[in-house]
């Protein structure tokens, strides 16, 4: 028997990121600056506060929404951080990880046809949920002339008739580009006059490092029009705990619990008291990982183009995007050539983007060590 499967499922292309990692599966000695995730283990007093939650016995479900005391702790933490002011009964859901809550709400506010902007490079998830919740991505392509930042110009010229909302990450995986305060109001000014939704997925707000990180629904007049997306896998290397989180307004969030109940039903009890220790304790661990990541990241970038491959200095999160068109190789042929050849994994950039043929992505979420050995190993293996 010959099992049809959804045509919405089968014309989604499988994960760039995950196609390209099969090929590592079974290679001894890789250094792989590909998955993103950090190479810190969760800090101690998380660890611990998880497991003594499990010998307590707090292994219940908790409400749809979240343990109501984790989401007044986080709208106490955004209060405290970044002035930002949330109901937590009625303007938060914890969600299993920021991916979940992007999918929940694509769901939540499209109707078929309904088009959404997205800048590119993206996270590999952004087009696919849009197209599951029955919507059209529209990608707005970036360039390493413009440092991967989408401009208020393109968001309005793309305004065209069914453009729902504007889906922006930043600091950026896959390029590590953010946006200053005055970068993001001029987004906001099209937004606000096209009267967009602004999902904003804000993971990596925490590793931004040249200045200080502006979450858009602090932007003048904007909070009313912003979903706002944090949570605790890559500022506090916990992305096995599964936590995540959106704040916005009422009836996007109504719409989101609705659905999260019917699939998710709620998020592990365990990750969210550990989430709450985060909030308490992880900001002082977070500094010293960051340090690290910013030594890291001035090292990759001047490394890389000393060997002659272009790379942009990102603001924030741990990867950069350098260009690699100077070899004359397309992405995957790169890519799939330097792990073989020299065992060093990273993901080709076309993985992110239709746009992005001519880049691969490099996460500096590895070990000092790791990122000089495997920059020796690159550079033999362009002399080739």
């Amino acid at each position: 028997m010959t099992i049809p499967i959804s045509k919405r499922v089968e014309n989604l292309a499988p994960s760039g990121i995950r196609a390209f990692f099969d090929l590592v599966l079974g290679m001894k000695d890789v250094i792989s600056l590909g998955v993103g995730e950090p190479d810190f283990v969760t800090p101690r007093r998380i660890r611990e506060k998880a497991i003594h939650s499990l010998e307590d016995g707090y292994t219940s479900y908790t409400s749809n929404k979240g343990m109501i005391e984790l989401r007044r702790e986080i709208v106490q933490f955004l209060e405290n951080r970044y002035g930002l002011s949330y109901d937590p009964e009625e303007e938060v859901l914890i969600t299993v990880g920021v991916s979940e809550g992007l999918d929940l709400v694509a769901r939540a506010i499209l109707n078929p046809g309904d088009k959404v902007l997205i800048p590119e490079p993206c996270y590999v998830s952004y087009g696919p949920v849009v197209e599951m919740a029955g919507g059209v991505p529209v990608f707005l392509k970036t360039t390493l002339e413009s440092k991967f930042k989408v401009t208020p110009e393109q968001v309005e010229k793309a305004c065209s008739s069914g453009v729902r909302a504007l889906m922006i990450n930043y600091p950026s995986n896959p390029t590590g580009a953010s946006y200053s305060k005055k970068e993001l109001q001029a987004i906001a000014d099209v937004a606000r006059r096209k009267n967009l939704l602004v999902i904003s997925d804000e993971v990596y707000d925490e590793l931004t490092y040249d200045f200080e990180h502006t979450p858009f629904a602090t932007l003048k007049d904007m909070k009313s029009q912003v979903v706002y997306f944090n949570g605790f896998s890559k500022s506090y290397a916990m992305t096995g705990f599964r936590i995540g989180y959106a704040a916005g307004p009422r009836e996007v969030i109504a719409a989101m619990t609705k659905i999260h109940q019917y699939t998710m039903l709620c998020a592990s009890i365990t990750g969210q008291i550990a989430a709450r220790e985060a909030l308490h304790s992880g900001l002082k661990a977070v500094a010293e990982m960051k340090r690290e990541y910013n030594r890291r990241r001035r090292f990759i970038v001047d490394a890389l183009n000393d060997i002659g491959l272009d790379c942009h200095m990102p603001e924030g999160a741990f990867y950069v995007f350098p260009s690699i068109k100077k070899t004359g190789q397309k992405s995957m042929d790169f890519a799939q050539g330097l792990l073989k050849q020299e065992k060093v994994a990273l993901v080709p950039g076309t993985a992110f983007g239709s746009s992005c043929e001519g880049y691969v992505r490099i996460s500096y979420a590895s070990s000092y060590e790791n990122l000089k050995e495997a920059v020796k190993r690159i550079k033999r293996y362009m002399k080739g």
